[in-house]
């Protein structure tokens, strides 16, 4: 009887203690699977931390222009401008940055057009007399003096979406709407007719930094955009079909 019931706690014993080596097994292998899966960090990841750019611009407004930077020919590819329409016309929505050094040059406000929306650009156009901001990758070429003073020529790069720039006048220039005084007026920025416009006080500063030959991106979490660009890659057309409310983007004619 009682070598029978230690055998029968030995038995016990033995099957309580595989288990415990089954599940400790599938606690490791569950833990090995999701390490496998975490995406990889890349050089983009890196510099995104080192120039510590979250504090003014969004990861992926950040991670898009650097495709487009890497697919372009650009002749100066060391600084880079984005514009971030996705955020209110309140806040500070143009970044220039310097890659070569690593530093953020400029980062304040910049206007919209006037038929994209109020306070946040929701519809874009490549279409003549829209009076809208158009979105994706531009070069800046030369400058002048015209109706709003020192100006900067943009070309737009991409067929369809915004290569219609120049023929629309669609260029860089200071703006007295684009200040904080009209936002504690209107309670948003004033609107241009579809050109970027910057505090007229770094105008001059901005345009003289980025002239002659550098990207240009004007980013707007737009699904419509990324469906028609070829310089964004396909993965991202797929994460746009999750956006709640994907902005209008007018189809030139």
């Amino acid at each position: 009887m009682g070598n029978t019931f230690m055998f029968l706690l030995m038995a016990l014993n033995t099957a309580l203690s595989s288990q415990e080596e089954l599940k400790t097994t599938d606690q490791q292998t569950t833990s090995t699977h999701r390490i496998n899966v975490e995406r990889q960090r890349t050089e983009v990841d890196s510099l995104y931390d080192e120039m510590n750019l979250g504090k003014v611009l969004k990861y992926e407004a950040f991670r898009q222009a650097m495709e487009g930077r890497k697919e372009l020919p650009i002749h100066n590819k060391d600084i880079m401008t984005v514009i971030d329409f996705s955020l209110a016309s309140t806040e500070k929505r143009l970044v220039v940055l310097d890659l070569a050094h690593k530093r953020v040059l400029f980062n304040t406000l910049v206007a919209h057009g006037k038929n994209s929306g109020e306070n946040y650009a929701v519809n874009f156009s490549n279409q003549q007399e829209s009076l809208k901001s158009s979105l994706g990758f531009f070069t800046t070429e030369n400058t002048y003096n015209g109706e709003n003073g020192y100006s900067l020529v943009l070309n737009g790069l991409e067929e369809g979406i915004n290569d219609n720039a120049k023929a629309r006048y669609v260029v860089m220039h200071g703006a007295d709407y684009c200040s904080t005084g009209t936002i504690a007026s209107l309670g948003r920025l004033g609107k241009s007719y579809g050109c970027p416009a910057v505090p007229r006080e770094f105008a001059g500063p901005i345009i003289n930094t980025i002239k002659d030959g550098t990207l240009l991106f004007i980013y707007a979490d737009n699904s419509e955009y990324l469906t028609k660009t070829h310089l964004i890659h396909q993965p991202n057309i797929l994460m746009a079909q999750f956006q709640k409310r994907p902005p209008a983007f007018e189809h030139e004619g």
